[in-house]
């Protein structure tokens, strides 16, 4: 099995005119996703027009990214009316998930392996699936059987009603109490602060219309949000709920230091909520600085025979005043940081190889 080396990224992309209509880039990329669909398969593409593409991140997956695959073409297999591709996107895995990659895009012609340079993330991983992905429909959807595969074709069968955007939507969840707590009060205080309606307890598990693909290829920003992206483009929505299963194999991709910073990303993303907060506590200052000053000349006006030692006061004025200070310098500074990172133009992701079943 042969690899093609591709360039860094998609710098360039950033220059691109978003446009109404596919661009020649896509087409060029579903003319390519076609030759290597079986003649059998090509055939009934033929009669449908419609080529299903499942966008797939791969972090250290491989105790469980063999199972998965076999689950999925079982899965899309009960709807011979769609031809398919799936594109992996491995993440800097360290752990042997590129050699499963290539043994089952050595077995299955539908796969195309996208290899990272290094690990870039898993918002970024999706990005690149999906600058690489041809289909009618693009689904995205993690590799470790939390979202099941039966579920993707509900909400191809929502997209052929005529929804252009698809989100899966958790009805339960089997992780620590904790995670559950913390994502649904997350969510809830995202969805009130942000500009944009972002549904609630709804990750990354989508499906996309060829159409909005297309637009959500332009949002080239560093610090991505996918799900409040997809939610502040519009186009007609739906949702399809589903229970989510336990990881089949593996450890969390998720600890809490990830989860912090996507959570910073779709605050700062989306809302200037922080910076109104800095605001209302200064205000908040002021107003408990001036009743201070006041407090301060009646007493020695009215009542100088008061003896205030003042130390006491004095501290914790400083020390709260202190304290806003450093938090709101840190809030503004999240903010400078993203427009430092946006500045810099640097390739959102560097792509070391791109492997395909029967490349020369």
């Amino acid at each position: 099995m042969a690899t093609t080396s591709v360039s860094t990224g998609y710098a360039s992309v950033e220059q691109e005119e978003t446009v109404s209509i596919p661009s020649r880039a896509t087409d060029d990329r579903r003319e390519e996703a076609e030759r290597h669909i079986p003649e059998q398969q090509f055939q009934q593409q033929e009669s449908t027009g419609s080529l299903v593409s499942y966008v797939l991140p791969v972090y250290n997956e491989v105790e469980g990214i063999r199972r998965f695959h076999d689950e999925l073409t079982a899965a899309v297999a009960t709807r011979p009316e769609y031809d398919y591709e799936f594109v992996y996107v491995n993440d800097g895995s360290a752990d042997g998930s590129l050699e499963k990659l290539h043994e089952i895009a050595t077995e299955d012609t539908r796969v195309r392996v996208v290899d990272f340079a290094r690990n870039f993330g898993h918002q970024l991983a999706i990005t690149a699936g999906l600058d690489q992905a041809a289909g009618d429909a693009v689904i995205i959807m993690d590799t470790d059987l939390q979202d099941p595969p039966e579920v993707s074709l509900r909400m191809v069968d929502d997209w052929a009603s005529g929804a252009e955007i698809v989100s899966a939507r958790r009805r339960s969840r089997t992780d620590t109490w904790f995670k559950r707590l913390t994502a649904h009060g997350y969510y809830r205080l995202l969805r009130r602060c942000a500009e944009v309606d972002i549904p609630v307890d709804t990750g990354d598990f989508r499906l996309l219309d060829r159409r909005a693909a297309e637009e959500l290829r332009g949002f080239r920003e560093r610090g991505r949000f996918i799900r409040g992206m997809v939610a502040s483009m519009g186009f007609q929505q739906s949702e399809v709920l589903f229970d989510r299963d336990e990881r089949f194999a593996g450890q969390t991709k998720y600890p809490m230091r990830k989860m912090l910073r996507l959570a910073a990303d779709g605050v700062t993303s989306f809302s200037t909520a922080p910076l109104q907060l800095i605001t209302r506590i200064g205000f908040a200052s002021l107003v408990l600085a001036i009743l201070g000053i006041l407090y301060s000349v009646t007493l020695r006006i009215f009542f100088p025979q008061v003896t205030v030692s003042g130390w006491t006061m004095i501290m914790v004025v400083v020390l709260f005043l202190g304290g806003v200070q450093m938090l709101s310098l840190g809030v503004i500074g999240s903010y400078v940081g993203r427009i430092y990172s946006e500045v810099q133009q640097r390739p959102l992701y560097i792509v070391r190889k791109v492997i395909r079943h029967d490349d020369d």
